[in-house]
């Protein structure tokens, strides 16, 4: 598994300053217009996408065929992809806090106060598992329909959580629950280990998605 998670990493280094130049480029775009707490979450999804490149990388160099051949389950491969998401995720949200309160103090979009940096340090964590959710739903898609086509299909990652939730919302109302910010806020507190779950459902299905291909 380690083996995995630092071939992942090598091979994306190499996108590394594009996507540090991009990611400059957005906070000047962002950060005056929109907040310093929108860029968090842009610079978090656009590092959770990046598996999607690392599948790229993989049928580029016919990886995954010679993977079979050694010593690795398809288990193990699956997992390999979800651990680096999970990184991919968390260095996301680090620079997009980081970016964020920078520039945030540079164009007084934020106030540094245990108030302001304490509201930063929770969209961050929004932002990671918003981001986490989005990716898992990805990866069974990549592993469906090939790193090309998901990539097309990366709307439908996105969509999909979105959809479930406003359901969830919508069957709640038709109950009589009202959704207050405490209610919110007490959701939000608990979506890490939603998320959690959610990576795992998507998981197994994409272990029983790559079981039926034939490598």
């Amino acid at each position: 598994m380690k083996s995995l998670i630092l071939k992942d990493l090598f091979n994306i280094g190499h996108n590394v300053k594009s996507m540090m130049f991009i990611l400059v480029v957005l906070a000047f775009a962002f950060i005056p217009f929109s907040g310093a707490e929108g860029y968090i979450f842009i610079c978090t999804i656009l590092c959770s996408m990046m598996i999607v490149t690392t599948f790229a990388f993989d049928d580029h160099s016919k990886w995954t065929r010679y993977a079979m051949i050694m010593p690795i389950s398809k288990k193990e491969l699956v997992g390999g992809k979800f651990v680096i998401l999970v990184i991919f995720c968390a260095i996301g949200s680090l620079v997009g806090l980081i970016g964020s309160f920078i520039g945030g103090l540079i164009m007084k979009k934020i106030v540094l106060d245990p108030a302001g940096v304490g509201r930063l340090l929770f969209l961050t964590l929004v932002a990671w598992v918003f981001s986490l959710i989005f990716g898992s739903m990805s990866i069974p898609l990549v592993f469906k329909f090939g790193a090309e086509k998901a990539r097309v299909l990366l709307l439908v990652s996105f969509l999909i959580p979105a959809g479930i939730c406003c359901g969830i919302y919508q069957i709640l109302s038709m109950l009589g629950i009202v959704m207050t910010d405490r209610t919110v806020f007490i959701l939000l507190c608990c979506s890490p280990v939603l998320a959690v779950i959610w990576a795992y459902v998507m998981y197994r299905i994409s272990c029983h998605v790559f079981e039926k291909q034939e490598v």
